[in-house]
């Protein structure tokens, strides 16, 4: 056997040529971990990109190289960083309205019967379940305020999850420079935006009535999912692609539990209800599903 053979089989070969060493061993743990705490499935093709994304935390750090930071990342004492790691690797794409048949469907065929009932005295909640730096979460509460600007005296709530704290930070503040707010019209901009300056730049915070409808709070879709309620919206949009097939499965059969009958999940484009959840869980859009009256 050659010797660069035998540095390929053993998993010291450098996978990506730079400043520091980064071997197939450092790429299939930095993977483990990245799997095991987040459910996301990280091919060796992306061995590029985890070198780009975290070679600056290494700079940061003073290491010299991936297997000093594989330790760090892997011991108690590294928790913090490992978050940092997990922000650093996960993908936050997003913007507002994304999708928008979405947000016509909901607008049109799902809020009626449900803002009848918060006037009549009900409880109404929806959830953005992987709601990045907000723009989702607050793109559901326009389109509800819009339909219903009595909204935010009633019991109609909007819960926003996601397993990065940095997002969930910026999500909480609401804050966005003019690139984020491209896709709002002057009219979304002047009714539901307060235009301020950072840094000497323009930017838009959204305004008391959004914030107050929306409640974001860290949580991990394969983790414990503490919500005692039932949801009546739910929108899981680009992020169960990122697991394996028996990943998404297990994720998506975790929904009918937390849904009332004849509630609405909202999915990627590139994304499939399956398993156990597809017998419950019935097409009613495009990449839309409604629950039926039992439990998966």
């Amino acid at each position: 056997m050659s010797a660069a053979l035998a540095r390929i089989e053993s998993g010291t070969e450098r996978m990506v040529d730079g400043e520091f060493a980064f071997t197939a061993s450092d790429f299939r743990k930095i993977a483990a971990m990245l799997h095991g705490d987040a459910g996301i499935a990280l091919p060796e093709s992306k061995a590029t990109l985890v070198y780009s994304r975290l070679a600056k935390r290494l700079r940061a750090l003073g290491l010299s190289s991936f297997r000093e930071y594989c330790a760090l990342v892997s011991e108690v004492g590294g928790i913090d960083e490992r978050q940092r790691m997990l922000s650093a690797l996960t993908t936050n794409v997003t913007r507002f309205f994304r999708e928008p048949h979405h947000f016509d469907h909901l607008a049109r065929q799902t809020l009626r019967p449900l803002i009848e009932r918060a006037r009549a005295g009900g409880r109404v909640r929806l959830w953005s379940a992987a709601c990045s730096t907000g723009q989702e979460a607050y793109s559901m509460a326009m389109t509800a305020l819009t339909a219903a600007p009595d909204l935010g005296g009633l019991d109609f709530r909007i819960l926003a999850t996601d397993i990065d704290p940095s997002v969930v930070a910026e999500a909480v503040a609401g804050v966005y420079g003019e690139g984020a707010m491209a896709g709002l019209t002057p009219d979304q901009r002047g009714r539901w935006f307060d235009a301020e300056a950072k840094a000497g730049e323009p930017v838009w915070r959204a305004n008391k009535a959004l914030r107050d409808l929306i409640t974001f709070r860290e949580l991990n879709l394969i983790g414990d999912w503490p919500m005692s309620g039932r949801f009546d919206v739910v929108f899981c949009r680009n992020v169960v692609i990122y697991f394996e097939d028996d990943t998404q499965e297990r994720v998506w059969s975790r929904f009918p539990p937390h849904m009332q009958p004849g509630a609405v999940l909202y999915i990627g484009h590139s994304e499939r209800v399956t398993g156990p959840a597809a017998e419950v869980l019935k097409p009613d859009g495009i990449t839309t599903y409604r629950m039926t009256g039992a439990q998966a």
